[in-house]
């Protein structure tokens, strides 16, 4: 697609995206196409732990916020945050200042690390999930979308397991969403891989 808003008003898109061009530009370019680099999956991890309670829109239009407050989210330089970076944190206005998902995201960089050490990197621990292939789903409308599934039950476990906060199953499937481990753009979407002739 080409940059900005040029193509935006004449394609057919997911009807959660229609609000605002922000949102539309996620959908097109972002959300449910495979995401494989690490830090950015640390990235996803943490906006979609941010987000509970609150709309994603809301997240992304503090996206570049917190790619600023979190070291451009490398995970080494957020699990050694202290008390002096996390009262920092919570004065930042530019992402949401709430004290447990704070310290959830440094938890959970901890976690992350100790994934990467044992399976090289959270790419294949993650992605293993679903032998590597993308779930493609077939949704006539968005009423049709689940909000978890038994996948994400069972990862939810395991990142629970492993020591990770703010990853119940239903954050969990937002989060399969968006890194593309499923794709749930509506059969009648521009974006959907059947309509484009590749994945």
């Amino acid at each position: 697609m080409a940059s900005g808003m040029v193509g935006m008003k004449d394609k057919t898109r997911c009807d959660w995206c229609l609000a605002t061009p922000l949102y539309m530009e996620y959908h097109d370019k972002e959300w449910a196409r495979p995401l494989h680099d690490d830090q950015r999956l640390f990235e996803m991890l943490i906006l979609e732990g941010a987000q509970a309670g609150l709309s994603w829109i809301t997240i992304l239009n503090k996206r570049d916020n917190y790619r600023a407050a979190y070291d451009n989210f490398d995970a080494t330089k957020v699990a050694k945050y202290g008390d002096k970076k996390v009262n920092s944190l919570l004065q930042d206005a530019g992402i949401v200042r709430n004290r447990l998902k704070i310290a959830a995201s440094i938890t959970n960089a901890q976690a992350f690390l100790k994934v990467v050490d044992e399976f090289g990197s959270f790419d294949k621990y993650i992605w293993g999930f679903v032998n590597n292939k993308p779930i493609i789903n077939s949704l006539k409308s968005m009423a049709d979308c689940p909000a978890n599934t038994d996948l994400s039950d069972k990862i939810s476990k395991d990142l629970r397991k492993r020591g990770f906060k703010f990853v119940g199953s239903t954050i969990v499937y937002a989060y399969m969403q968006s890194i593309g481990m499923v794709d749930d753009h509506l059969n009648s979407c521009w974006r959907k891989p059947q309509r484009q002739g590749h994945s």
